[in-house]
């Protein structure tokens, strides 16, 4: 099965070195995942689909370009799949799992961690089960190596892991066909743990890069210990 990788950021780069797969991007075929005319000529060639794009400025108050990119665009992408009978690899966040505030307003994000990245990301995850016909759905988080900050947080505790790990489970999955939904990464540790691995001279933080940022994103990864990765 012929497998292409939309994106070449940080996470598309390493499943590419891994694997050799053919890849398109904005910089190498100026794509804009906004407008679905500027890439789907490049689907047709392929049975899977794996899309490696997102806004990722998290904390960005820009609720358009989190809405064009992270929900908008997924959404055509889900069709332009169903049209040409390919699977779609969506690579989602462990972000999603961030609870909601209490006291919610009208004016406040209506779930999770009270940023627009964590919101639009969600609904794009429900679009992506609820219309795409053939589906792996990935849930991640993942770091470039070595650990490239002076400081990492003592306060943040998750499953994320450095990008080469990530990615070569991601890659396996998608070669054993699964499908469905999928908490990607390995055991818990706190993000100052999983840096001291690769950065010897790292701080410890405890101060919060930003006031919505989560400091409990752990998942469980039971359904993902069952398959042979």
């Amino acid at each position: 099965m012929r497998k292409l990788i939309l994106g070449d950021g940080l996470l598309g780069s390493e499943i590419y070195r891994q694997t050799g797969w053919d890849y398109v991007s904005r910089k190498k075929d100026k794509i804009d995942f906004r407008y679905p005319n500027s890439y789907k000529k490049y689907l047709k060639e392929f049975d899977v689909i794996v899309n490696c794009i997102g806004h990722v400025d998290v904390y960005s108050k820009d609720r358009q370009t989190h809405w064009d990119i992270n929900y908008k665009a997924v959404s055509d992408l889900v069709d332009l799949c169903n049209e040409h009978s390919a699977a779609l690899v969506h690579i989602s966040t462990d972000f999603v799992y961030t609870n909601s505030i209490e006291n919610a307003s009208e004016n406040d994000v209506p779930v999770h961690n009270r940023n627009w990245y964590g919101y639009t990301k969600l609904l794009s995850d429900a679009h992506v089960q609820l219309k795409s016909d053939d589906y792996l759905l990935i849930r991640t988080s993942y770091k470039p190596r070595p650990f490239p900050y002076d400081k990492a947080w003592t306060s943040q505790k998750g499953n994320f892991d450095y990008v080469d790990n990530i990615a070569s489970i991601i890659i396996k999955l998608i070669d054993n066909n699964s499908r469905g939904v999928y908490n990607v990464g390995t055991e818990s540790k706190t993000m100052f743990e999983l840096a001291r691995r690769t950065n010897g001279a790292v701080k410890p933080s405890d101060k919060l890069y930003h006031e919505s940022m989560p400091t409990n994103i752990t998942m469980d990864l039971q359904k993902l210990m069952e398959v042979e990765v």
